[in-house]
């Protein structure tokens, strides 16, 4: 299937995504490139010949179906190496494949798989087995080797007899650069998620100009445990690890048993989102309070076996690069771990560009940005809205089935909205300042953009994350969602974090415009999850869907009379 949009980017054929894996099978084939833990601990190695070898018997059987070039098949599952071989049986044959987040309500994950119009579906882990209830019978169903025991039953197909009854896929079947490679759906903090078309040279310029801006050593290792069904890790992991065959990818096996995985894996490149850098720093705190710890960094001879000893317990201590992204990381985290010897760069970019547009520089970081635009991106900020946007060789061919929408998402002089309003700084760096479609107007008629005053209530340490509203009320407020930490400390705790959250709301609106002090600061305790709708499977809060739970409760909190209220 062809590109249906922009024309896709010059791309040499070498080092498109099947021909990689082909390069690395013929000159790599017994070097072992991923690690997979199971069974509570348990390590399977495969090669990359073992890699190829899969991939073209699991394309075989998909090829023996016969269904047109072109068909979707979507892949369900947590992370596993079988998830990424099928990815490349899909490729192999011919096909376009859908990756569907694992931790989603079933009634999304049917809407999702009836508008790709998909043929098949991979299923491999997952935490709640209901998610099935989403796969219809009509989809012919494959399970991967980790998949739940109600999958199996729920399957006509089981990917070992796929391999033991399918002879692999001879030849080298390649796809040029503009056929459509896969079609990623976005996570949905608005709306309705929409389906970005990707071809194979949109996903490799991305991942290439990011390669080169970082400039990696070899002999890399990886860990991958965000959702590969996100571009983010799909860049970084999928098409990055073709790109640098020299090193290993390690899976995470649960999420109970991370700190182990990080720990075996001691990444050179490390990918996470705030939230993992917020866990990553309170579980230190846990061990070693803060005011100890910055008295043993402030000796100099003590300073740097602490830093060594407290990486090495995280994982961290080979670490060449660290990258956070999806959301903001807050200033004082990102300086925290750097008084560890730990510099964490943030990125910035989107699923409809092919995941990173900005990045910071090892060594030339510039914190509270997001870095400079990656090699073949360019960046403008629009005079009129304050809108960011972007010409880059990874933008999306367009929105499946949507004409509208993806007409829409440019320019008239093909430039793409990104929706985010942001300022570029003396360097060139980009620092965001929020969406545009979350600012909203109060009573008195004024104008509220919410991200910068969340980004600043987040920087207190028992935040585990929070929102901004008050559309129609006289004064914004805020609803704090506490962390697991401060949440454990209660109720003994509780007078004190009402004084502490007081003092923190001063800080805050001190610098803000008289229109945006907040009124109040609601606490709550109840988080809010995935299942419940609150959050998106990148763990991205839904703003409308938060809004309207809380609505009958916000003109009450709103006249309270106190600067810090609870929720329950």
């Amino acid at each position: 299937m062809k590109s249906l949009g922009a024309t896709a980017p010059q791309i040499a054929d070498q080092l498109l995504p099947l021909q990689r894996l082909y390069h690395w099978e013929r000159t790599l084939g017994a070097q072992r490139v991923m690690t997979q833990p199971f069974d509570g601990g348990r390590l399977r190695y495969t090669t990359w010949q073992g890699v190829a070898d899969q991939a073209r018997r699991v394309a075989g059987f998909l090829r023996a179906q016969g269904w047109p070039e072109g068909s979707r098949i979507a892949i369900l599952g947590k992370n596993s190496a079988e998830w990424l071989i099928a990815d490349f049986a899909i490729w192999m044959a011919g096909h376009v494949s859908v990756p569907l987040y694992p931790m989603q309500a079933a009634d999304h994950l049917r809407q999702t798989l009836v508008h790709s119009g998909a043929l098949a579906c991979f299923i491999g882990k997952l935490d709640d087995a209901s998610l099935l209830q989403g796969v219809d019978v009509s989809v012919l169903a494959i399970t991967l080797p980790l998949a739940p025991a109600a999958a199996l039953a729920r399957c006509t197909a089981h990917w070992a007899d796929v391999l033991a009854q399918h002879e692999p896929l001879l030849g080298e079947p390649v796809r040029p650069g503009d056929d459509l490679a896969t079609i990623i759906y976005t996570s949905g903090t608005t709306g309705q998620a929409k389906g970005v078309m990707h071809t194979f040279a949109t996903l490799t310029a991305i991942a290439l100009s990011t390669l080169t801006v970082l400039d990696l050593p070899g002999q890399g290792r990886i860990l991958s445990y965000l959702p590969l069904a996100h571009i983010m890790e799909r860049s970084s992991v999928e098409i990055g690890m073709l790109h640098r065959a020299d090193g290993q990818l390690f899976f995470a096996e649960s999420l109970a048993t991370f700190a182990t995985d990080l720990r075996r894996a001691r990444p050179t490149l490390f990918v996470a989102v705030p939230r993992i850098w917020q866990k990553l720093q309170q579980g230190v705190l846990e061990r070693l309070p803060q005011a100890r710890l910055s008295r043993l960094l402030r000796v100099p001879l003590l300073c740097g076996m602490v830093q060594r000893k407290i990486l090495r317990g995280l994982g961290l201590d080979q670490a060449d690069y660290c990258v956070s992204g999806s959301a903001p990381l807050s200033i004082e985290i990102i300086q925290w771990f750097a008084a560890l010897g730990l510099p964490v760069a943030e990125g910035y970019g989107m699923t409809e560009v092919a995941n990173a547009s900005h990045i910071g520089r090892p060594g030339d970081l510039h914190p509270g940005t997001v870095g400079p635009p990656i090699d073949g991106v360019e960046q403008r900020i629009d005079p009129a809205t304050d809108e960011v946007q972007l010409l880059s060789p990874g933008a999306t061919v367009g929105y499946y089935r949507e004409p509208q929408l993806t007409q829409e998402l440019f320019t008239p002089d093909g430039w793409l909205h990104t929706g985010d309003t942001g300022v570029i700084d003396v360097h060139g760096c980009l620092r965001i300042v929020g969406r545009i479609k979350d600012n909203f107007k109060s009573s008195k008629g004024k104008y509220v953009a919410p991200a910068p005053i969340e980004q600043q209530l987040s920087q207190h340490p028992a935040v585990e994350t929070c929102l901004v509203m008050g559309g129609n009320l006289p004064q914004p407020l805020a609803v704090v969602v506490l962390n697991e930490a401060a949440r454990a400390s209660l109720p003994a705790a509780r007078a004190q974090l009402a004084t502490d959250f007081e003092a923190h709301l001063r800080r805050v609106n001190a610098g803000l415009d008289p229109h945006e002090k907040l009124e109040v600061l609601v606490l709550t305790t109840l988080p809010w999850t995935i299942e419940s709708g609150q959050l998106t499977p990148t763990m991205k809060a839904r703003r409308p869907r938060i809004e309207q739970n809380y609505a009958p409760f916000l003109e009450a909190w709103s006249q309270a009379g106190a600067a810090v209220v609870w929720a329950e």
